[in-house]
């Protein structure tokens, strides 16, 4: 990566297949597409030294914008949720985030994000991958992409880890399997498969025998061996036995009083791991905190819910800011899609895609603001409206990626890592 007049150069602006086009041009064509490529650089370039990680706190089933980042107290639609203050003057967030609230000059809220799905698994797909579901192709994650553009940096265990998975975790799509991200469970409990279960030397023995099995099955099939990743998957597998990196999912390393701020619960213990993984060289932590699909009983389901996340992301934020780490780190928070600003017969909310919020902090992201608003009245329109794309080529451009690089599907497809725009204002 190389630094140009105080910006960062964006990784692979110039592929191959960039290259062979521009040589079908005449000299002064090649220049003025150059140019024109240059200037598409430095618009999408980040300010200063690019985030090199992002923790992913996903809110599974869609969380109400008006029970948490998005509160219109008073108006008919707040349904007698009420607002609070934060630390930035005019800006308020809904009851029950205090402990956020006072974090909010490190915090960006897209309060007029718009998608065209409604639907959990599309929805999910969608703010996962920036890509509406397409048959002829699975679009990788945010996390696959920034495992697969970012430097590998040594890291011995997963670089893509998803914590508390819901139904739909993260995958490599396009890019293989191989950036799938690695599920585990709630970090009180140790990783599993980690520990071998005989003596090194037995391991050792056993080691030798299966490679002396692999050896004899892949003759004249190296091509189907090569396909599973078997022997790829077994020796990554030895080598995260063997690293002293695993003791980044040992949250009970951390003092007392520093587990006591992110919550007693399976989220914030999550949240807490995510930060010690992001520290050695992780890129992405997906943390997922599942239950918002509040169709009965919204009020109830978002007051426990809230009072699980409060805790956690303004506990992280603090320790990474604390830390010197939330630079680096590139945080996002947000859902599928809203709810409804009407509430139904069962004291529920439905699915509102037309206009819902999106957390950013950290990694560049300036905080302190919120960009756009939803109708006080309960309309589908909205002010300053954002596609679910548009957040997904500012975190790329966050991470020193150019959301514009293309890949080739596996159809012989090119296709951009992200369609969207860069919210400018969110990277100052």
């Amino acid at each position: 990566m190389k630094h140009l007049g105080g910006h960062v150069a964006l990784h692979n602006t110039f592929d191959r297949r960039t290259a062979l086009r521009l040589s079908g041009f005449g000299a002064a064509a090649w220049l003025t597409r150059v140019a024109d490529l240059l200037a598409v650089e430095s618009e999408h370039a980040p300010q200063g030294e690019p985030a090199r990680s992002i923790i992913l706190l996903w809110m599974a089933g869609g969380p109400s914008q008006l029970e948490t980042f998005d509160p219109h107290a008073g108006r008919s639609i707040a349904g007698g949720t009420r607002s609070i203050r934060t630390s930035v003057k005019g800006i308020e967030l809904a009851e029950g985030l205090p402990r956020l609230a006072e974090q909010m000059d490190k915090i960006a809220i897209v309060r007029s994000l718009t998608s065209k799905e409604g639907d959990h698994e599309r929805g999910t797909y969608l703010l996962k991958t920036g890509y509406r579901p397409d048959p002829t192709v699975i679009h990788p994650s945010i996390g696959a992409i920034s495992c697969h553009e970012l430097p590998h940096g040594g890291t011995e265990i997963p670089r893509h880890v998803s914590i508390l998975p819901g139904r739909w975790p993260a995958r490599g799509g396009m890019l293989g399997d191989k950036y799938d991200a690695f599920l585990v469970g709630d970090p009180a409990e140790k990783v599993p498969d980690v520990t071998s279960p005989v003596s090194s030397e037995r391991l050792a023995e056993r080691i030798e025998a299966l490679d002396i099995v692999e050896r004899a099955f892949s003759r004249g099939r190296s091509g189907q061996v090569e396909a599973t990743r078997h022997r790829a998957t077994v020796e990554q597998a030895r080598g995260m036995m063997a690293s002293e990196q695993l003791a980044a999912f040992d949250i009970q390393q951390e003092p007392h009083a520093v587990r006591e701020a992110y919550g007693d619960t399976p989220f914030g213990r999550a949240c807490l791991a995510a930060r010690r993984l992001t520290e050695v060289g992780v890129r992405c932590v997906e943390v997922t905190l599942d239950g918002w699909d509040s169709h009965a009983n919204n009020h109830e389901v978002h007051r426990e819910l809230v009072a699980t996340l409060d805790p956690a992301i303004a506990a992280l934020l603090a320790d990474l800011h604390q830390r010197d780490q939330l630079r680096q780190t590139l945080v996002l928070c947000g859902g599928e899609f809203g709810r409804t600003p009407r509430i139904n017969p069962l004291g529920g909310r439905d699915h509102w895609p037309h206009g819902f919020s999106y957390v950013l902090a950290g990694g560049g992201v300036r905080g302190g603001q919120a960009i756009g608003q939803t109708d006080p009245e309960g309309g589908s329109e909205v002010d300053q409206p954002h596609d679910v794309a548009d957040i997904h080529a500012t975190a790329l451009a966050a991470l020193g990626i150019n959301p514009l690089k293309e890949n080739i599907s596996p159809a012989g497809r090119p296709i951009k890592l992200s369609e969207g725009q860069v919210i400018r204002p969110l990277l100052g």
